[in-house]
């Protein structure tokens, strides 16, 4: 098997933006890659096209490998439900939830086996697989039965690259401690160090690199510059403060509920796209203000984030600022907690059987959790206007029923189904639709009613998969530069396991 390992010396050293980028160079030079991160924990996730469910990033990553993205790529994906618990899905199912104790005493053998199969379909189908591990390789309570750093590089018998973040300091002690902790044969494996997010003269880490070099006997393969505003989607919610940061702009100011169980928060990224659109994520009633527009996200935990905003206020907060006329969005989750009830019968979302909680009240719907998850791929047109056609995916246990006797849904699906609310021109919407602001028509239609609200020039739809594509090619050639790419392709293709 030719692949590679990349390591972080712990989370967000940017081990999922390394990966995406390895993925798009090689697939620029005509390899068939794959990315793979045997267990991700994640409640930002991506349907691939036969309905199955893994980890946002790897399908991120498939993207820039110019292929499509699999089950395999993420057998393991968890997703928390709550401190203690997370629902497990494997090969793109949700099978069970878990306490981290049970799952880790109870899982390991299953989870080894998901992995050697799914590794050995993508050895059959791809020439080289980029792999991504997880935190950092030495958490040493828990590194007997990890299931996703140096123990899937001695499955694979592939050689690993370390990644350590600079920007937050502690570089040298975080690699250095990172390699002393290692067993003498994972240490083995490490044949490349890479420095990231580096700000200003790169040439002025020399000393550092030769030091690291000396002091460890492993090459430094790159020093990476900080790449500002790179648009390269995120793995979890602790790159929301650095790329929406960014996205301040005039124009239009949208505010984003910042749910404690945010799911899917990549439903918002194509607002970065726009030139005039501002993102403010919001979890207090004070931040709220009197924006263009309110959307509530999708959640992994719909009643605990419910209780949430009426426990901060916001609750109250977005009322009022609905009875003030204001634009809201519901997405999944976020549809579900702008209705009038949410019933768990079974315990499904919140694990405590017969819990049920008022909504919002902004739409008329009634939400029941079912025991069963609908995960799909979906297509549809606008109610309203069925000449708009719509595609994103569904990933929810709730169903909603709405009870005004007219109503007018937000769409018609072309399964036979209607999904959502919407009403008064669209000023209230609420949508199972994952991604449905990656639908750059419908989406510029939406903005364009507020730019003419706030009369504001109407702009043209921004052609987002095609700015996301030309930005995989952007990040590769923003990193090639600065990492020694022979040797690694050396590293990869040449290794031979010192067993």
């Amino acid at each position: 098997m030719n692949g590679i390992m990349v390591l972080g010396t712990a989370s967000d050293t940017g081990k999922s933006f390394i990966v995406t980028a390895i993925c798009r160079l090689l697939a620029n030079e005509g390899y068939k890659a794959a990315p793979f991160k045997s267990q991700n924990m994640s409640n930002n996730s991506y349907v691939t096209l036969d309905g199955k469910e893994i980890g946002r990033a790897q399908g991120i990553q498939a993207e820039a490998a110019k292929t499509e993205a699999t089950q395999w790529m993420n057998p393991i994906l968890l997703k928390p439900r709550s401190d203690m618990h997370s629902e497990v899905v494997l090969f793109g199912k949700a099978i069970k939830t878990y306490s981290g104790r049970d799952y880790r005493d109870s899982f390991y053998d299953q989870g080894i086996d998901a992995i050697l199969f799914s590794l050995k379909k993508l050895d059959e189908l791809y020439d080289v697989i980029v792999m991504e591990g997880a935190g950092s390789p030495v958490e040493m309570n828990l590194k007997q039965r990890e299931l996703v750093n140096m123990k899937v590089a001695e499955l694979a018998d592939v050689p690993a690259l370390l990644v350590a973040d600079i920007d937050r300091g502690g570089v040298f002690a975080s690699i250095v401690g990172t390699i002393d902790l290692l067993p003498e044969s994972e240490k083995k494996r490490v044949k490349g160090l890479i420095i990231n997010k580096f700000r200003g003269d790169i040439g002025l880490f020399e000393d550092g690199k030769a030091w690291l070099e000396q002091r460890t006997g492993i090459p430094v393969l790159g020093v990476l510059p900080y790449i500002d505003g790179h648009r390269i989607e995120g793995e979890d919610s602790l790159s929301l403060s650095d790329r929406f940061s960014a996205s301040v702009k005039d124009g239009l100011d949208i505010a984003v509920v910042k749910l404690p169980f945010l799911s899917n928060y990549t439903d918002i990224e194509p607002f970065l796209y726009e030139e005039d659109v501002s993102v403010r994520w919001i979890s207090e009633p004070g931040r709220l203000g009197e924006p263009d527009a309110v959307i509530i996200p999708g959640t992994k935990s719909t009643i605990h984030d419910l209780l949430f905003l009426r426990k901060s206020g916001l609750d109250k907060a977005i009322n009022a600022y609905e009875r003030r006329g204001g634009r809201i969005v519901g997405i999944c989750g976020g549809y579900q907690i702008m209705g009038e009830t949410l019933i768990d019968p079974d315990g499904t979302d919140t694990g405590k059987s017969g819990s049920e909680e008022k909504g919002l009240a902004i739409i008329p719907g009634h939400t029941t959790f079912l025991e069963r998850k609908l995960t799909v791929r979906t297509k549809g047109r606008l109610f309203t206007d069925e000449s708009v056609f719509l595609e994103g995916y569904e990933i929810h246990l709730g169903m909603t029923s709405i009870s005004a006797p007219h109503y007018t849904p937000f769409l018609r699906l072309e399964d036979g189904r209607v999904d959502g609310f919407s009403c008064e021109n669209g000023r209230i919407i609420g949508t199972y639709l994952h991604h449905v602001f990656h639908n750059d028509f419908w989406r510029n239609e939406w903005l364009n009613k507020i730019r003419k609200d706030k009369q504001l020039p109407l702009l043209a739809a921004v052609d987002v998969g095609n700015v996301k594509n030309k930005s995989y090619d952007e990040l590769a050639d923003s990193i090639k530069p600065h990492l020694d790419w022979v040797q690694l392709k050396e590293i990869i293709f040449q290794w031979r396991s010192p067993a």
